[in-house]
């Protein structure tokens, strides 16, 4: 309530439900009944989950009293797990940037800027210390970009490993929910909590999360992407000293090249299924009640989405087919590999091949606030353990994630 005003990071306050929760996680701790880490942690939700009694928006006008009286798949096991839900957190409309019904989430490190998104609320509330932790969604970059903006750590897990049920559809192929976070600790209790099927998103496999920190991480084979390092890619000194933080630490990096594909027109595919999801809200022309109307935005990529022959959607997944077989091969060398988030389209290429990603913050600029590039370490599908375990030598010993906004407005 106090800095929600500044910030623009809360959709809805689920105080009652929290209220409730908070006190019974309180009475069963009280009588020896600990259900874990989570226990009474309070946290957010991207307002693409479904909570019974509460609106669930979409960040979009059209939507902006919508009441889907069940919980996600995601809702229910954090209840599980104890965990309180305090608020739901702003999403770009229809989870595209830090633009909603009510106005810009913005970066709690500098409000002149937004948060990034579409995971704009989550990054904003997190890197703000308003929650414990808050779960976002990634489709094309909506768990990476704000938590790079707002300097939390993230994990996009593998595609098919956190049920979607409850969520908002906007790319059945490529949506992905989860964890916003200050650590990569966080992200694996999470993670754990969260993960594996349900019986009703039938996308998801049932593969253990196996998160061992004290693994022999020097046995791994570990990549860098030479593209985005190179004197032509602009790397940072941040960038080259992250780098540099490993082969300190006496890890060996290998060299390699990343797929090399037509990824901006592979776009296409979400901007169809998307197109798909929300047929109904461009032919009742409701799009027009969307607060961000520009040529990139939703409503004119769902117009323009239409044109595209079928034809066309069909070559694109056969293109994403060879990425995915290709990723495949490669991984099949290393374990994981060490990128900045954008350089040699590393983003774009691993949201289309569903590889799971552990951003992190690497330090803050000349101004005092998160670099707006992070680390990112990118594994095997399923395999989030070992990025997770790697990811956490990193943070540990840099400490950039300790950071904390000076709040003073």
């Amino acid at each position: 309530k106090k800095y929600d005003p500044h910030l623009r990071c809360v959709v809805t306050l689920t105080e009652e439900l929290a209220r409730q929760q908070a006190a019974q996680a309180d009475a069963e701790i009280a009588a020896g009944n600990y259900r874990g880490r989570l226990h009474g942690i309070p946290w957010g939700a991207k307002d693409l989950l479904a909570v019974k009694g509460y609106k669930t928006t979409w960040g979009a006008m059209p939507y902006k009293d919508q009441v889907i009286n069940q919980n996600a798949t995601v809702v229910e096991r954090l209840n599980a797990a104890g965990a309180v839900l305090v608020a739901k957190l702003t999403t770009g409309a229809l989870a595209y940037g830090d633009i909603w019904f009510d106005g810009k989430t913005k970066n709690p490190w500098d409000l002149e800027v937004g948060s990034s998104g579409s995971s704009a609320g989550p990054a904003s509330a997190v890197a703000a210390g308003l929650v414990g932790f808050a779960i976002g969604s990634e489709t094309l970059g909506s768990i990476v970009s704000p938590s790079i903006r707002c300097g939390t750590t993230g994990l996009r897990p593998t595609f098919g490993t956190v049920s979607r049920a409850g969520g908002m559809a906007l790319s059945w192929t490529q949506d992905k929910f989860g964890p916003i976070c200050r650590t990569v600790e966080d992200c694996a209790i999470i993670f754990a909590a969260i993960h594996g099927t349900d019986g009703l998103d039938k996308s998801v496999v049932d593969v253990p999360f196996n998160y061992r920190p004290d693994i022999d991480l020097k046995s791994l084979r570990i990549g860098y992407v030479k593209a985005a390092y190179e004197d032509s890619a602009e790397p940072t000194a941040h960038d080259l000293a992250a780098l540099q933080f490993f082969r300190n630490a006496g890890f060996e990096l290998i060299p390699i090249e990343l797929p090399d594909y037509p990824y901006d027109a592979l776009v296409l595919n979400i901007n169809v299924e998307a197109a798909a999801a929300f047929d109904e809200l461009t032919r009742s022309n409701q799009d027009d009640l969307l607060k961000w109307q520009e040529d990139a935005a939703w409503p004119n990529s769902f117009r323009l989405a239409r044109f595209i022959p079928a034809v066309e959607y069909v070559m694109a997944n056969r293109i994403r087919s060879l990425v995915i077989e290709e990723m495949d091969q490669l991984m099949s060398d290393i374990d994981l590999f060490i990128c900045t988030p954008y350089g040699a389209n590393n983003l774009r290429l691993t949201n289309f091949s569903g590889h799971p990603c552990v951003v992190l913050p690497n330090g803050l600029d000349e101004n005092g606030t998160p670099t707006n590039i992070g680390v990112t370490i990118t594994g095997r599908l399923y395999d989030e353990g070992t990025i997770l375990a790697f990811a956490r030598l990193y943070q540990e010993a840099t400490g950039h994630h300790i950071y904390h906004p000076p709040m003073d407005y």
